[in-house]
């Protein structure tokens, strides 16, 4: 019978949800719901001392904020729970014990002091310290003392930890779903800590537990982890357990020079590497994030799911049901992606124009009120439908229409050279003009205008651009007749009658 699909995303509440976090969570949702299954949030804090406070909930906020919710979690709690690891702290001594009883383990006295004064030896001698097969036997751990002196030990609270003890002289052979075959010598590997004496486990003892007693079918997570996994094979064999499949995902690469893509290189080139703005606890200091920027959390995913998987056509733009559809693992690249903030831009603006005008008229309401500024909705809604495919963000509205709620105090300089001696006579007769149209319409005011300057014999530049100038203060902005239209007969005159004041002086 098939397993079925249960994933997991399982980060460190440590700090902020990095987009690299996003995207691994983005690819188990993906993985996840094309195969009718389950998408798990697990929160790993056995690392108590780098807890940072709120940074869970900014985790789970940040999830939802994208549209990659989990299904069974912290907040969610089905049948595996609980689902964070320090209530999990009971379960794991037991499979400690069991890891020593089957003597794949074995408890270390090494303090830290003795430890360096090895490493500073090898250093000397041109060497690197490995606590592993080769010197074990050599070092103050339950292989060189007898049992009863180490259960008198640990009587006497001295502190200890249970390290893996990885088999000599193997060859392990195993798959990952995107690099393929991996061969690595076990006489190669360390021999990794499980265990410490204030009774919490390291990640790979308790991601190996919490996987296997969740059910986990594929473990989908960040090439950084791909160094661990011989030593997590080896620990699913040494409890007996089933292997689940794995897949490690590609770096997201700066978008300047060599490395994976950090904070630094967001604040150096200006642009967010979180999904939601993050104010540190212990610092004060604030991070912008993708959310409070202005862009769309379809953007994001959009962008994100083409870093380092490649569907094999040429569409670039996804809905997530589409993204469900298609999304294979095997279409996953070995090597790592660049990020690239420009690009990130294009996709928030393909889905920003793409936006119901009624919505993006909504949010620009906002920024009207925050400047005092009363409009119709009816009216920003026009608006929006004629400045739209010019903008990128919300933000970005203001500056494309501000001539629609504010009469130009300033004239552009270059295009003011558009001012000839007979241009306020013409502006004279085009008010006339408009002062007696049936209606105030575009279409209606441009036949009007066009008919006038047909019959006269005047040319389109010598009215179009000083009529552009007198409304906008620019040559710029949507078409020039919609702009009249927009802001009506006595605004459009009034204008007009400005511009040729100021040009009179």
């Amino acid at each position: 019978m098939k397993k079925s699909v249960r994933v997991r995303f399982a980060p460190s509440p440590t700090g902020p949800l990095h987009i690299g976090g996003v995207r691994t969570a983005l690819f188990n949702y993906l993985f996840a719901k094309k195969h009718g299954g389950d998408f798990l949030l697990r929160i790993e804090d056995t690392d108590q001392a780098r807890y940072v406070t709120g940074a869970e909930e900014y985790i789970i906020e940040s999830l939802n904020w994208c549209g990659i919710p989990f299904d069974e979690g912290v907040g969610k709690e089905k049948d595996y729970g609980p689902y964070r690891q320090s209530e999990r702290k009971n379960l794991y001594k037991q499979y400690v014990d069991e890891l020593l009883n089957k003597e794949w383990a074995y408890i270390a006295f090494d303090t830290n002091e003795a430890l360096e004064s090895h490493r500073k030896d090898h250093e000397a001698k041109g060497k690197t310290f490995i606590y592993n097969h080769h010197n074990r036997k050599k070092l103050d751990n339950g292989l060189t003392i007898s049992p009863e002196i180490t259960q008198k030990r640990i009587a006497n609270k001295e502190e200890y930890v249970v390290r893996f003890k990885t088999p000599t002289n193997r060859t392990l052979e195993f798959s990952d779903l995107i690099r393929g075959d991996i061969q690595v010598e076990t006489n190669q590997l360390d021999d990794k800590v499980l265990f410490k004496s204030d009774g919490m486990p390291t990640y790979h003892l308790a991601n190996i537990v919490d996987d296997h007693l969740m059910n986990i079918s594929h473990v989908i997570r960040g090439e950084e982890w791909l160094p661990s996994l011989p030593l997590h094979i080896l620990l699913y064999e040494a409890f007996g357990w089933e292997t689940p499949e794995f897949a490690h995902l590609p770096l997201i690469l700066k978008p300047v020079g060599n490395g994976k893509l950090s904070k630094r290189d967001g604040d150096k080139l200006g642009f967010p590497v979180f999904p939601l703005e993050w104010n540190d606890p212990k610092t004060n200091e604030i991070s912008s994030g993708y959310r409070e920027r202005g862009y769309l959390p379809e953007a994001v995913i959009n962008m994100l799911a083409l870093l380092g998987w490649n569907p094999g056509t040429e569409q670039e733009i996804f809905s997530m049901d589409e993204l469900i559809k298609i999304f294979d693992l095997s279409k996953v690249n070995k090597s790592g992606a660049k990020f690239d903030p420009e690009k990130t831009k294009w996709f928030q603006h393909q889905y920003f124009v793409k936006q119901d005008d009624a919505i993006v008229a909504k949010e620009f309401q906002k920024i009207l009120e925050a400047k005092n500024i009363r409009a119709k909705d009816v009216d920003v809604e026009k608006i929006v439908r004629l400045i739209k495919e010019r903008a990128t963000f919300t933000a970005d509205l203001w500056d494309l229409s501000f001539f629609f709620f504010e009469a130009p105090e300033n004239y552009d300089e270059k295009a003011s050279k558009n001012w000839k001696p007979d241009t306020s006579e013409l502006l004279h007769k085009l008010i006339q003009l408009l002062e007696n149209t049936a209606t105030f319409q575009s279409e209606v005011i441009e036949n009007a205008v066009k008919d006038w300057l047909t019959k006269d014999e005047i040319g389109m530049g010598k009215i179009m651009q000083p009529f552009r100038l007198s409304l906008v203060g620019a040559l710029k902005g949507p078409h020039l007749f919609d702009i009249a239209a927009l802001i009506g007969r006595k605004e459009t005159i009034r204008r007009i009658e400005n511009a040729i004041k100021h040009f009179s002086v």
